[in-house]
């Protein structure tokens, strides 16, 4: 299973694909049977809205699976600037009014289906 720490690098190595990379993490969190392994360690702190996006990820991943977030999620900062992930501005306010408390709280602004899959 991979943990945050290695899904943030593996973003930071492929950005072009970091969604696919985000998503298996998602994913992989799911099915795992012990997902906690997956957010036990802390990541670095180097890129404000990614940051945010992660910690706000693992933390609404964590609420869905029950289980208390790590407190080192908590200490993870708001982006330094609203970041909208699905970049599109006709998403904009549609992005504020869903997005989920995790990731507005950091705000980072997604679709309310934003960690599902079809």
């Amino acid at each position: 299973m991979t943990t945050l720490r290695e899904l943030k690098e593996q973003i930071s190595n492929d950005q072009k694909w970091w969604l696919v990379h985000f998503m298996d993490f998602v994913d992989d969190f799911r099915r795992h049977q012990d997902p906690r392994t997956a957010i036990a360690e802390p990541f670095e702190l180097s890129d404000g809205k990614m940051d945010a996006l992660l910690a706000s990820t693992a933390e609404s991943l964590c609420d869905e699976a029950g289980i208390e977030p790590p407190e080192w999620l908590a200490g993870v900062p708001a982006s330094p600037e609203p970041y909208f992930v699905g970049g599109l501005e006709n998403l904009k306010a549609i992005s504020i009014v869903e997005s989920p408390l995790r990731f507005r709280i950091r705000k980072v602004f997604v679709l309310e289906n934003f960690l599902s899959r079809v």
